[in-house]
């Protein structure tokens, strides 16, 4: 079965409730009004109810079951002005003016759990979705880094099936510290679990194996690999690995020691988003891998962030995912 059925069907079985604050382009009308009858996800417009509706009208598309909300005379408003406020050391009355916008009404829903996440990007810079998002949901206890990651599907790999890999970051974060590259793992093998259903087995990348060079871009990889055990040691994790080392056992029979991850990771954190973005398109494109996303990940809530090129059926599928991260 195509890995997005199986995230549909998954989000079928617990819809959350979506925030949608673009809500007037046509194409997030159309894929809500799918997202609705497929039974992905509850999703909640976020716009002038006029102009909404003027635009589901020429689509041609009925809007019945399908929440829709003013954010700019929302009763909620004046509260969450306040929170924001309060928690940004902002006068309210500059808060109420950021508040008012769709997407930071959205993110003000997601945070306070009248919303379980939120799609956003199809007319929103990448930027900004992150920094609201930052400022609205704010981060997964314990992290305070916005990242995103890749789900990899190598067809035949070695030959035999097809597998599944996470690649992180290669969207985001252009030259993490030891700190934000901790993060990313965490954060990467936490979406695994929830996402995939799979143990991650998280490999920290270099040009180096366990010593083999030694340079101080090697060296924020140990230490970022130090940082992660203590924050989240339940997780199986390993490093410095060149990238055969990390995923082919019999290289890395001859290179690492004893590990349980070396030969056998299926979450790859690279060290920096050249190698990131690079790494990815090399799959996708010379090994005719598959890749979804990037999706974003670190935030309390989920909250993704689309391309402003993105179609029906790419916003169909990041809200069943969105859906299924939002109840994992």
């Amino acid at each position: 079965m195509d890995i997005i059925q199986k995230f549909i069907q998954k989000a079928q079985a617990n819809p959350a409730r979506l925030v949608y604050p673009e809500a007037a382009d046509p194409r997030i009308l159309e894929a809500v009004v799918k997202v609705r009858d497929l039974g992905i996800a509850r999703p909640i417009l976020i716009g002038n109810e006029s102009a909404i509706l003027t635009v589901a009208g020429e689509l041609g598309l009925a809007l019945a079951g399908i929440e829709i909300i003013d954010s700019k005379t929302d009763e909620r408003l004046e509260t969450y002005s306040q929170t924001y406020a309060h928690k940004r050391e902002l006068r309210e009355a500059i808060a109420k003016k950021l508040v008012r916008k769709p997407l930071s009404f959205g993110g003000m829903m997601v945070s306070t759990g009248a919303a379980d996440g939120m799609v956003a990007g199809v007319a929103t810079a990448t930027s900004i979705v992150i920094q609201t998002a930052t400022l609205t949901v704010g981060f997964q206890a314990g992290l305070a880094t916005p990242s995103s990651f890749f789900i990899m599907i190598i067809p035949e790999f070695k030959g035999k099936q097809d597998k599944l890999f996470i690649f992180a970051d290669s969207a985001v974060n252009i030259q993490p510290n030891a700190q934000q590259l901790a993060e990313i793992a965490i954060a990467s093998g936490t979406n695994a679990k929830a996402l995939l259903g799979f143990d991650p087995k998280i490999a920290f990348l270099s040009f180096s194996t366990q010593g083999s060079a030694n340079h101080p871009d090697a060296d924020k990889v140990l230490e970022a690999l130090e940082i992660a055990k203590k924050i989240k040691p339940q997780f199986d994790m390993d490093g410095e690995f060149q990238l055969d080392a990390a995923i082919i056992p019999e290289v890395a029979a001859k290179k690492v020691r004893e590990s349980a991850v070396a030969g056998q990771a299926n979450v790859l954190i690279f060290p920096d988003l050249n190698a990131g973005n690079i790494g990815y398109k090399l799959v996708q494109y010379l090994a005719k891998a598959k890749a979804i996303g990037p999706i974003l990940q670190g935030f309390a809530r989920p909250v993704n962030d689309m391309s402003r090129g993105a179609s029906v059926d790419d916003l169909i599928a990041v809200s069943a995912i969105t859906s299924v991260q939002a109840k994992g």
